[in-house]
């Protein structure tokens, strides 16, 4: 027989005596959560390198977005993109934004690195 003790914030299962604590989030055993692996998200495997200025007061950043790379290599990427355009940056979403106009320095560069890379936009 399965008993149950205590509710989450929305009202779902925080323990069991069947199989233990619960991950609040998916709702499985905390043995059998999947919710802290890196999944890498789907496409088409083309980096969009792209410029923007809307809504950013009129400062202009350089996206990137499509990186077939989830996690710590994501983060590790968007650190030596930051180190080879010299300037700061921020990720995002899984889209790196990177200040200035960086779209030419980093298509180059993403290529040399072995992505395929489409420059988006205007």
């Amino acid at each position: 027989m399965k008993k149950s003790t205590g509710l989450g914030a929305l009202g779902g299962l925080v323990y069991s005596t069947e199989t233990g604590r619960m991950c609040p989030d998916c709702r499985q055993p905390q043995a059998d959560c999947r919710c802290g692996e890196a999944v890498v998200p789907a496409g088409d495997g083309v980096v969009r390198v792209r410029r923007e200025t809307k809504g950013r007061g009129g400062k202009t950043v350089t996206t990137v977005s499509g990186v077939p790379l989830a996690g710590e290599e994501l983060k590790a990427l968007a650190k030596r993109i930051k180190a080879r355009c010299g300037c700061g940056g921020a990720l995002k979403d899984g889209v790196i934004e990177i200040q200035g106009d960086q779209v030419a320095l980093l298509c180059d560069w993403l290529a040399a690195e072995g992505f395929r890379v489409k420059r988006a936009g205007g």
